[in-house]
């Protein structure tokens, strides 16, 4: 493994912001310097590398600060070009761009409502994840991506970073709340399938925590968010995890399940 001692990576253990970070880094086989951040208690060095944000991932190279998640894969992928991770056609690179955005701006948001509500107002976000995997299969089946294994290809690239380090949590999510289905194998064939590859990945299952404890954690919020009141609208009435999921704003008090990251 390289080793770059001027690499250091501020995270937090359940942010998939940074899996994404830390599953780049290993597949190219670079070695750096994580450092756990307690988001409820930030260290003055997070605060300083990312002033105008306060939040994680932050990745450190030669004391220069660089800050979200998909800016800070392009960039890796720009300095290590060894295991690229994005694709050289300008053409795929927009079409991969464009997934990453719809990944982070449409169905991460959807999955943090279902979470952080019920009733109708969850039905409803259920009904939009839903949607929105109905457009990734879509993809799958009849776009850009049809027939690949991996949307990058024979192996995994930026869209399967940012995609797959974050979809563990919809089963997480069907286990903490009862009835709540997100991700049927039927519907969702083809996404289903892709998902199951990208968990079966050993750099993967190295990077991403198990299944047991994000459970635990993702119950215990659950559980404190479900203890505050509930308004009219039928979503928890105070910072929650609904609208860090993968919208990416930052939660004042109760921890977040992407936790405070982009």
């Amino acid at each position: 493994m390289e080793k770059f001692s001027s690499l250091k990576l501020f995270g937090s253990w359940a942010s998939s912001y940074t899996h994404r970070v830390q599953l780049a880094l290993k597949l190219k086989n670079i070695q750096f310097e994580y450092i756990e951040e307690d988001l409820s208690n930030k260290s003055e060095a997070l605060l300083q590398s990312n002033p105008i944000y306060k939040k994680v991932p932050v990745l450190v190279h030669d004391d220069r600060p660089l800050v979200e998640s998909v800016i800070i894969l392009q960039y890796v992928d720009e300095v290590w070009n060894n295991r690229p991770i994005l694709p050289t056609d300008p053409y795929e690179r927009a079409v991969v761009r464009f997934w990453c955005h719809f990944a982070d701006d449409k169905l991460g948001p959807a999955v943090g409502v279902v979470f952080a509500s019920s009733g109708d107002v969850q039905k409803a976000a259920v009904d939009q994840v839903h949607e929105n995997l109905a457009l990734i299969e879509r993809e799958l089946r009849e776009g850009y991506f049809k027939g690949r294994k991996f949307f990058g290809g024979d192996s995994i690239g930026l869209l399967d970073i940012v995609l797959g380090c974050g979809s563990y949590w919809l089963a997480v999510f069907e286990e903490v709340m009862t009835g709540v289905k997100l991700v049927d194998p039927e519907a969702f064939p083809l996404f289903h399938a892709w998902l199951r590859e990208f968990e079966a990945l050993d750099e993967v299952k190295e990077t991403i925590p198990a299944v047991d404890k994000l459970l635990e954690y993702a119950k215990a919020v659950r559980a404190m968010l479900v203890g505050h009141c509930m308004g009219n609208t039928g979503v928890i009435e105070t910072a929650t995890p609904a609208t860090t999921a993968a919208s990416a704003t930052t939660t004042a008090s109760v921890p977040d399940i992407t936790v405070d990251s982009s």
